[in-house]
């Protein structure tokens, strides 16, 4: 009827599809108070007001009023906790013992030309401003229904599109991180290192510009072939017509890769939110987890982002980290996240 994730928890997850009735008795001798839905708490102890409520052995909250055993604990009934202040958490003092490695773990995947690995082989078509997106994603449409399927070794076409437009301001604080973001995107090992780049012309946010700081000189590397300037063309059949016949000629060179055997630690896997729900803590988080646990024992690399939800939860990694500086280098970016 209930889960109790840790023996600390003074609440519990109703796990029955109906919920509970008020009145029924529960495991432990609980009788529930009220009816409480589905994939709501329950109190497991009584609770006074201002006492701690345990989920997963971790404070979720305070109870701001008293709360009877068996009662429905709502959020109206909670007081959220205060996030802790960054310069008083503890680093690196409770450091997990380090699990056995896993050797000899491999996959089957592409590498680039600067040695980084992919798990897929895709076309990529890169933008400067979002003027051009509609245009690109029309292009798109057509390139994997008439052109894709001649080239069976690439996977698809993506667009790498977003909403910054000619006079964004490049230069203004923190625009460092977009830009650097859609640099990062459109140069990944997946897309072979190479996109298609598509611009307006007249953006501030140039071609150069966008790869420069990266990888000096990429348009040269690149090739000045790869890249479409709407203004150069003359009418929107020309530039459909310009980003099919560079998408046709990237096809076939991206058509020529294979994939070759990489040791397991080239993986950098990357995770997102899934939307979570009361069950998450109990199903997905814990699968996720272990998961990555194992990916780091044969050596690859986990990302997780969340920034929300870490930075409320920060002091349960700090003393996680593996060493001080990882911690202070994670409490540096909470502190970006704050300013």
């Amino acid at each position: 009827m209930y889960i109790r994730v840790n023996g600390r928890d003074n609440v519990a997850i109703i796990v029955h599809p109906e919920g509970v009735a008020a009145g029924a008795s529960l495991p432990g001798g609980l009788t529930a108070r009220e009816r409480i839905p589905q994939a709501h708490k329950i109190a497991l102890d009584d609770l006074e007001s201002g006492e701690p409520i345990l989920r997963y052995g971790q404070i979720i909250g305070r109870a701001n009023r008293a709360i009877a055993a068996g009662s429905w604990v709502r959020e109206e009934l909670i007081d959220m906790p205060v996030p802790p202040a960054l310069d008083q958490l503890p680093l690196a003092t409770a450091v997990p013992a380090a699990l056995p490695p896993l050797e000899g773990y491999t996959f089957e995947g592409y590498r680039d030309s600067g040695g980084a690995t992919g798990t897929r082989n895709v076309l990529g078509i890169a933008t400067t401003v979002q003027c051009v997106a509609p245009t690109v994603d029309y292009a798109a449409r057509r390139i994997k229904a008439e052109l894709l399927p001649r080239f069976p070794n690439v996977d698809d076409v993506v667009t790498v599109t977003h909403s910054y437009g000619c006079g964004v301001a490049i230069d203004a604080p923190g625009a460092a991180i977009p830009i650097r973001t859609l640099k990062h995107i459109s140069l990944h090992a997946n897309l072979g290192a190479q996109p298609l780049i598509v611009s307006l012309g007249c953006e501030k946010l140039q071609p150069a510009r966008l790869f420069e700081s990266q990888l000096p000189g990429i348009l040269p590397v690149l090739g000045e072939s790869n890249v479409i300037r709407l203004q150069d063309q003359r009418g929107f059949a020309e530039i459909v017509a310009a980003i099919m016949e560079a998408a046709e000629r990237r096809l076939a060179e991206l058509d020529r890769r294979r994939r070759q055997t990489c040791p397991a630690a080239d993986l950098v896997v990357g995770l997102q939110c899934g939307g979570s729900d009361a069950f998450s803590g109990v199903t997905c988080n814990p699968a996720v987890g272990y998961a990555a646990d194992l990916l780091v024992r044969a050596g690859a690399t986990v990302m997780f982002s969340e920034v929300t939800e870490v930075r409320d939860a920060v002091h349960l990694l700090t003393p996680r980290a593996a060493t001080p500086e990882v911690a202070r280098d994670l409490i540096r970016e909470m502190q970006w996240y704050d300013d």
